[in-house]
């Protein structure tokens, strides 16, 4: 008779202990293959992958579904296993083709995060140094046909290319080279340059922010359809990602430009992988302690004030997006003369479809940066979201059949905008009201209007990146609010910086009421 192992002559209790203990996790699934008892004893074992998983990774907060189905450990572990050794490889042409299962299960590590700690972000980033990883599983977009480096190449299939767009919005750091490689790019003839200089401008190598931005200001994409936001054009408010890849790129240049000229005045955004990339990533900065002090009666809030501050307190208490605070903006455009051109001038012929070059024009892009304060002023049930004044025609005809979860709410905001470089400048501050509400494939949708001396001049549409109460904020376009096809219209981008409205500490009226 052959001897027992002494490891199967241990109590269930203590070959629990010793098996979460295992150096990695794919050691459980080695030692399941070695004998028929340990296979009987770790398969199907709940309570021990569990106990694995949430050692290496978060634990997801609703690890009962709305059906009720018990989260499937095993199963998950299996996956995150095969997805580590994914990314932990070097076989380039092994991860374009594992593409789709690599985006699957990393979205599904971002989503259930658990911050500001935590182990999902933590590894990702970690997964995320190498270049192979990068290069195959960020910059497999459109945009990266044309753009990019040697190794970076466009996926073969529109699906595959838009999740590699969203992985790149969700990393959050845009990737912008120079390529090492000549870019050939037809550019009209400029008579005031010899040919072997023009022949030198259309054989340089591009940095792929001036594809992002051919992208960005490419007027053909401002459509009804798209509701001349980052959507696709087909009506029904699902998000182009690639259009998102674009912005992040355009704006992550000029921030970064930005903050190299303010000589250190500016701090850089956008420079941490995966920061704020997921749901309710957003925390409040909590305001400094006050001593309490008794105030004199003429120091007193009216009684009116009370009240409109009750109503501002129960609609934040409502709100699930988060909207009330102060934000920061960022707005980027093109010359318009140089913007007229580039869409009706110098590529007015290309055909449907045809990408226009890319534009290289640096110094027609101007930042400006805002602070914009808002707050809640209305709320709308989903049920009666077809009779909101504010998405009249644009909730027609959507197809919500697909949609996963519950419906949240359109919520109404008000507020005001200041540029925190060009405040004297009265053309440079405005009001600013909105709307937050969700899209049937289940994205947080924000549209605002500008208002300049009472009269609503330009629009918004923007997708929140990360979704609901995100800290990585909403990227998307502006435009005319009229839809002038003409222009203007460029790439815009706002994030939550504090709950608080700091004009209410120097005015008798909340920002909401202005």
């Amino acid at each position: 008779m052959a001897e027992t192992c002494p490891l199967l002559e241990l109590s269930h209790e203590l070959l629990h202990h010793v098996f979460v203990d295992v150096d990695h996790p794919s050691d459980l699934a080695r030692l399941s293959l070695t004998c028929r008892e340990l296979n009987n004893y770790i398969r199907g074992n709940r309570l021990l992958h569990k106990e694995i998983y949430v050692d290496r990774y978060d634990e997801p907060r609703e690890t009962t579904g709305t059906t009720g189905v018990k989260s499937d450990w095993e199963s998950w572990l299996h996956d995150m296993i095969r997805l580590e050794r994914l990314l932990e490889g070097s076989n380039r042409y092994q991860k374009q083709e594992e593409l789709e299962y690599a985006y699957k299960h990393i979205m599904r590590l971002i989503e259930t995060a658990d911050p500001p700690e935590s182990k999902n972000m933590h590894r990702l980033r970690h997964y995320f140094q190498s270049p192979a990883n990068v290069d195959t599983f960020l910059c497999s977009s459109s945009l990266f046909a044309r753009a990019g480096n040697e190794l970076q190449r466009a996926a073969q299939t529109d699906g595959l290319r838009q999740a590699s767009a969203k992985l790149h919005c969700m990393y959050g750091v845009p990737i912008d080279p120079v390529p090492s490689r000549l870019t050939s790019s037809y550019q009209s003839p400029d008579a005031s340059l010899s040919p072997s200089r023009c022949t030198r401008l259309q054989m340089r190598p591009y940095p792929t922010h001036t594809y992002a931005r051919s992208k960005v200001y490419d007027l053909r994409e401002y459509t009804d359809a798209t509701l001349w936001g980052p959507f696709k054009d087909d009506g029904q408010q699902r998000v182009d990602w690639e259009k998102v890849e674009a912005i992040m790129i355009v704006l992550g240049f000029n921030l970064n430009r930005f903050t190299e000229r303010s000589e250190g005045r500016w701090q850089k955004v956008w420079d941490t992988p995966f920061e704020g990339a997921n749901p309710n990533s957003y925390h409040p900065i909590l305001p400094a302690t006050t001593a309490t002090t008794t105030c004199n009666k003429e120091e007193r809030p009216d009684s009116d004030l009370l009240k409109i501050r009750s109503l501002a307190a129960t609609l934040d208490s409502q709100d699930p997006y988060g909207v009330t605070g102060t934000w920061m903006r960022v707005v980027c455009f093109l010359d318009y003369s140089d913007l007229y051109a580039f869409n009706f001038l110098n590529n007015a012929r290309l055909a449907d479809g045809e990408p226009r070059p890319p534009v290289d024009t640096e110094e027609g892009l101007i930042d400006l940066a805002e602070s914009i304060k808002l707050q809640v002023t209305k709320i709308v049930p989903p049920s009666d979201s077809h009779d909101d004044e504010e998405g009249c025609g644009e909730e027609e005809g959507l197809d919500w059949s697909g949609f996963v979860g519950t419906r949240l709410p359109t919520v109404h905001f008000r507020g005001s905008s200041r540029s925190l470089h060009a405040s004297w400048d009265p053309n440079a501050n405005s009001k600013i009201r909105g709307t937050v509400r969700q899209t049937p494939e289940g994205e947080i949708r924000w549209t605002t209007f500008s208002i300049f001396h009472g009269e609503e001049r330009w629009r918004s549409e923007g997708i929140q990146v990360g979704g609901l109460r995100s800290a990585r904020g909403v990227l998307g376009n502006w435009f005319d609010k009229d839809h002038n096809i003409h222009g203007p219209a460029g790439p815009t981008a706002f994030w939550k910086v504090t709950d608080e409205l700091e004009e209410e500490r120097n005015s008798s009226t909340p920002v909401a009421y202005h």
